[in-house]
């Protein structure tokens, strides 16, 4: 097991820091924190994992190869999470976020920071994740938004890792920058919440179709273009949510698009390459212990480009895989088949 314990030198504002949720991200996150100075306890649902955990002093689901530092606890017990911690970082799945924040909202302390690691989009309402969080913990301070290209091994592991944390305020996002930063971990500030979290959901449904086109078979034209395209219309929805069309050049979006895309660890690019073998949603979503973000997203994204007036035929062929409404390679038929028109309009 790698052995991280922590870093020298780094001196902490906020001692404290629950994290909310233990799966690969959630754990990664937690690691990173008690390695980078923060006395941390983490929460899990599930008592036989916690129980793992305690033994092992590694989670042995989701990244069994990497030890905890001895600052690093873990519970059940959200209210001993949350007791006396001024920040908090919510690394639930996107369907899971408002069930756990409305039960941990009577032990937030008033004015704690509340740092969504969460990628995706609500269904039904089609909140994005820093709104539930503002419903739902009506006491905390502010909310932030960590996202951009991470895979959670690599930062467990101190492999250099560069991410955007996105706030109202501007206080809130040196604040965050100041306690997340190790000498493996950079952090860019922004105040553009909507382009951020838009750019971190709807990249998941891109990796689907990545995986797709890999699982076809097709070649580095082909995810060439998907990538490409894929930015174009994540950017067409965020703008015309209100987000800016810088933010999805930089990490949040094509940064975080390019690795969910190509990389080997991607949950959601392994959905796709599935889907395009011949394998059922269910099956591949069954086989996975961790959540493929972009299964739930996409059709949330749908309706959310229904609602802005916003074009999304990547995201509209994905929905209909899904679903089962039609084939893989149909999909891509359809795409190559759309009318030609000027790349920028």
């Amino acid at each position: 097991m790698s052995d991280l314990t922590q870093a020298p030198g780094l001196a902490r504002t906020l001692s404290r820091v629950a994290v909310i949720g233990a799966g690969s991200w959630g754990t990664a996150l937690a690691v990173h924190l008690a390695a980078g100075g923060h006395d941390v306890t983490l929460w899990a649902r599930s008592e036989a994992l916690v129980s793992e955990m305690r033994v092992r002093r590694a989670n042995p689901v989701y990244l069994p190869d990497v030890s905890f530092p001895e600052r690093l606890t873990v519970t059940t017990d959200l209210g001993e999470a949350l007791w006396h911690a001024p920040l908090i970082v919510m690394a639930v799945p996107s369907h899971g976020l408002r069930a756990v924040a409305a039960v941990m909202a009577p032990s937030v302390e008033d004015g704690a920071i509340v740092v969504s690691a969460v990628k995706g989009i609500e269904a039904g309402r089609l909140l994005r994740m820093s709104e539930v969080l503002h419903e739902c913990l009506p006491h905390a301070g502010d909310v932030a938004v960590l996202s951009g290209p991470s895979f959670a091994w690599e930062l467990a592991a101190r492999q250099p890792t560069a991410v955007v944390v996105a706030a109202a305020k501007p206080d809130t996002v040196s604040l965050v920058q100041t306690e997340f930063r190790t000498p493996w971990m950079r952090l860019y500030g922004s105040h553009d919440l909507i382009g951020v979290e838009v750019g971190g959901a709807l990249k998941n449904t891109m990796a689907i179709a990545a995986g797709v086109t890999e699982g076809l078979g097709q070649g580095p034209n082909a995810q060439a273009a998907l990538i490409t395209r894929g930015l174009a219309e994540l950017t067409r929805l965020a703008v015309a949510m209100g987000g800016q069309r810088e933010t999805l050049a930089g990490l949040a979006g094509l940064g975080d698009l390019v690795l969910t895309c190509t990389g080997g660890l991607s949950r959601n690019r392994h959905v796709g390459i599935e889907l395009a073998r011949g394998r059922s949603l269910t099956d591949i979503v069954a086989a996975t212990k961790m959540v493929a973000e972009g299964v739930r997203t996409t059709e949330a994204a749908l309706q959310l480009g229904l609602r802005y007036g916003v074009e999304l035929p990547i995201t509209e062929q994905m929905a209909a895989v899904l679903a089962g409404r039609i084939d893989p390679p149909a999909a891509v038929r359809q795409l190559m088949g759309r009318r030609q028109r000027a790349e920028h309009h």
